[in-house]
């Protein structure tokens, strides 16, 4: 007897589907930051490579921040939507999610944002190599490398550096922390990834000029690993003073204070009487992973 047309389909989907969650969430954060590189650095590509005529600065700050919103919104209800090695640690450390799934969670972010720059390379291929004369350039005005990674200002010392992206991810966490807060003012659900979109605005608004504001190792050195292999050189690993590792460490530090001032100067104070505050708590729910993000 033949199986019936919608049980085929069935089967069919049954045998596509992830079974396991971890599976699912690791998928997921690789899908978010492959969207978060596509667009977000698509801006920036956008912007330089028609030297200014399509965009600017405030199109890659609104472009990059949006490009996260939308990564968030395709990701967040399966994962988070993290897209970012920092806050999955931050996740880890105060307690927002299982240590055990952190490797897996940054492995998907690192190997997103790899992917991602190599679609974003395919798809300005003639635009880079009509923008210097087939040259791809590191610095200079016709350099392209930032296109894809950061790179420090030219006053810039590795000391101001290394404080600018602690600084930076601690609010960047700091507020995502309040964001995810219920019992702070909140949010309305389903509007969390438009505020970490804002947030994002207004930090690369204010605090991006000394080295762009990565804020996310994975943003950052996948990127320039895929830069250096696809024929910028490993001097993009030397450039500024070897500026490579400060967008990779900093952050986590940041994102470990960001959490801990939230932590320590509001969460703690709220009453523990909410009753909403105590149902979460204790009912024995699937494990919730609240915090989102950045660039």
């Amino acid at each position: 007897m033949q199986p019936e047309k919608g049980q085929r389909r069935k089967s069919f989907k049954q045998r596509l589907m992830l079974k396991s969650s971890l599976a699912k969430e690791t998928v997921s954060e690789f899908l978010g930051t492959c969207i978060m590189i596509v667009l977000g650095c698509g801006s920036v590509a956008q912007a330089i490579l028609s030297r200014g005529h399509f965009g600017g600065i405030v199109t890659v700050n609104v472009g990059f921040a949006m490009a996260v919103v939308m990564a968030i919104y395709v990701t967040g209800g399966v994962s988070g939507g993290h897209i970012n090695p920092a806050v999955s640690f931050a996740m880890c450390l105060f307690g927002r999610m299982k240590w055990f799934k952190l490797p897996f969670y940054v492995a998907a972010q690192f190997l997103g944002a790899f992917v991602g720059s190599a679609i974003l390379f395919g798809i300005y291929y003639d635009g880079l190599m009509s923008f210097a004369g087939g040259k791809l350039l590191i610095m200079g005005e016709n350099a392209t490398a930032h296109i894809f990674a950061t790179y420090p200002a030219p006053y810039l010392s590795l000391t101001n550096a290394f404080a600018d992206q602690v600084v930076a991810t601690m609010f960047l966490l700091m507020i995502v922390f309040a964001i995810f807060d219920s019992r702070n003012l909140g949010v309305p659900k389903g509007l969390e990834p438009i505020i970490i979109g804002l947030l994002i605005i207004v930090i690369s608004s204010s605090l991006g000029l000394n080295s762009g504001c990565a804020m996310n190792p994975a943003r950052d050195l996948s990127p320039r690993l895929f830069t250096a292999l696809a024929g910028w050189g490993f001097e993009v690993f030397t450039a500024g003073n070897n500026f490579w590792w400060i967008p990779v460490v900093a952050p986590m530090i940041g994102a470990a204070i960001g959490g801990l001032v939230y932590v320590l100067i509001i969460e703690i104070h709220h009453p523990d009487s909410d009753p909403d505050f105590e149902a979460e708590s204790t009912d024995d729910k699937p494990e919730k992973h609240e915090l989102s993000v950045i660039m």
